[in-house]
């Protein structure tokens, strides 16, 4: 008889992510898959009151936060540092019109990683973000998690602004390569 192995218990700052969001009336998260925001994304489609959007690539959320934004809704975009990249021309969006957003980004290119290829964007995105007019907030330990996304939505939702959360790659842990 095969059984189905219980799921994995999420970090408690990635439980604290998905909780503050919800309690802080998120309608909408828009996201290309990450396993650093694996938890929010699954309880985001588990969740009748939250519409996912899954996207083809990063630049199509800052559409999505906006519209929902148009239509009377809180959106967040959930991406990796490198998907900042893809952004930057949409991010003229929220400058010119003054749209208030919310980005919750997992960092790649800092400690501990394999993958040469996530360093350029990963020393970058702090930069990139602050000079499209996006203020930058960071979180490198669980304990500091729940209180910057907090944070950040009261100065996104209440002041009008454009924030992105920085969650450090310590956070998520030591990627490996998967030799076989």
């Amino acid at each position: 008889m095969n059984e189905t192995p219980p799921a994995p218990v999420p970090p408690s700052w990635q439980v604290d992510v998905f909780a503050t969001l919800k309690k802080r009336g998120i309608q909408q998260i828009a996201y290309v898959p990450d396993a650093g925001h694996s938890h929010t994304i699954r309880e985001a489609q588990r969740d009748p009151a939250i519409h996912d959007v899954v996207l083809t690539t990063e630049e199509e959320g800052v559409g999505v936060v906006t519209g929902a934004w148009l239509g009377g809704q809180r959106a967040v975009l959930l991406m990796q540092s490198s998907g900042v990249g893809n952004c930057v021309n949409m991010f003229s969006l929220l400058e010119m019109c003054r749209f208030p957003f919310l980005t919750l980004v997992t960092m790649r290119g800092e400690y501990a990683e394999f993958n040469p290829w996530q360093g350029p964007m990963g020393r970058t995105t702090q930069q990139a973000l602050e000079l499209m007019g996006i203020t930058v907030l960071r979180a490198d330990t669980p304990e500091e998690v729940e209180e910057t996304v907090e944070a950040a939505l009261d100065s996104v939702f209440e002041a009008g602004e454009r924030v992105a959360v920085l969650l450090g790659q310590k956070l998520i842990g030591r990627k490996k390569w998967e030799r076989d």
